[in-house]
């Protein structure tokens, strides 16, 4: 795990109200089932991360939980209503904060509150887009333009402009992506400080640090859930076995590793090599035609996150590369 970055602490789900509580949805787009069966619950103010390949199915889930797309089967609740009869209602509740910057260019930061507020018909609308625009930080950029600002601070003003409304539940879809690693830093501070005030937080990420920041992980392939939990359990859940081998003859010893039987993924990590897999021995009997060469060191490391999420991508066909 990134040990810069402290685990958060998980709401008690148990003790607290549900803002998410779905089970057996399903959706189709013609003859292709996107979502299978989905059950899942999430507390409120919980963040939780959707992790998985494009294609898998994270943006049609998250459409599904908050009312943006009906579901073909299934049934429950968001934000305590209902999926099928109050998606109305539940729209008016969300904000969602898009990949791509969706606001007015030409407009300045003030003027694309402004418009926002008058959407949503937000009462004392000056006062609201003062509070907000202080408590995102870009009070002194108020009248700049839009399209004049920086990666970093286009997401400040979008979350701005995304929650002025005051919603219960949040949608972020990768919204850090292209963003400087400060940045990003500063937006999942806030993130976390809004969650603490009983915001609940759906994000889909690539970013691992990203992921670690979640109370709750929800992997998708082809549709299906396979994996959810804490960092921490999603790690103990995937029951892999990870080895770290270092030196000048990583390079090559990956190629031979790649289609080795019992390894099931293996990963460049800067100078060194990460080769995983479910089967111990296997991975031990791979590993040991590369035990005695001298410019290689191997030895067995505890598996992050990162190496469980590009074994899940390998086992469900997907490319490593890919983007969650």
């Amino acid at each position: 795990m990134n040990e810069s970055i402290a685990h958060p602490r998980e709401p008690d789900a148990p003790a607290r109200e549900l803002a998410i509580d779905v089970r057996h949805l399903r959706k189709r787009f013609g003859d292709r089932e996107v979502v299978k069966d989905l059950t899942l619950q999430v507390a409120v103010g919980q963040i939780c991360g959707f992790l998985g390949a494009n294609g898998s199915g994270k943006t049609t889930t998250i459409r599904m939980l908050c009312g943006l797309l009906t579901p073909d089967d299934g049934e429950g609740t968001c934000l305590g209503l209902d999926l099928r009869r109050d998606a109305l209602k539940i729209r008016t509740r969300i904000g969602y904060m898009t990949q791509k910057f969706s606001f007015y260019e030409d407009l300045t930061v003030a003027e694309n509150l402004e418009f926002v507020a008058r959407l949503y018909d937000i009462p004392d609308r000056d006062r609201a887009i003062r509070d907000m625009l202080d408590r995102m930080g870009v009070a002194d950029r108020a009248d700049q333009l839009a399209g004049q600002l920086s990666g970093g601070w286009k997401q400040r003003m979008a979350l701005a402009a995304c929650i002025l409304h005051r919603p219960k539940l949040l949608l972020l879809d990768e919204p850090t992506a292209g963003v400087d690693p400060k940045a990003r830093r500063e937006f999942w501070d806030l993130i976390h400080e809004m969650a603490a005030d009983g915001l609940t937080v759906l994000v889909s990420t690539h970013y691992m640090d990203e992921a670690e920041r979640c109370h709750r992980i929800v992997y998708l392939a082809d549709g299906r859930l396979i994996v959810q939990g804490s960092a921490d359990e999603v790690v103990g859940q995937a029951h892999i076995s990870t080895w770290r081998a270092t030196g000048h003859g990583v390079t090559q010893a990956a190629q031979l590793l790649k289609d080795a039987p019992g390894i099931d993924s293996v990963a460049a990590f800067g100078q060194a090599l990460h080769v995983s897999g479910t089967d111990r021995e296997a991975v031990v009997r791979a590993l040991q035609p590369l035990q005695q060469r001298a410019d290689l060191t191997i030895e067995e490391t505890e598996p992050t996150l990162e190496d469980v999420f590009i074994h899940l991508l390998a086992s469900s066909g997907a490319p490593a590369g890919e983007s969650a």
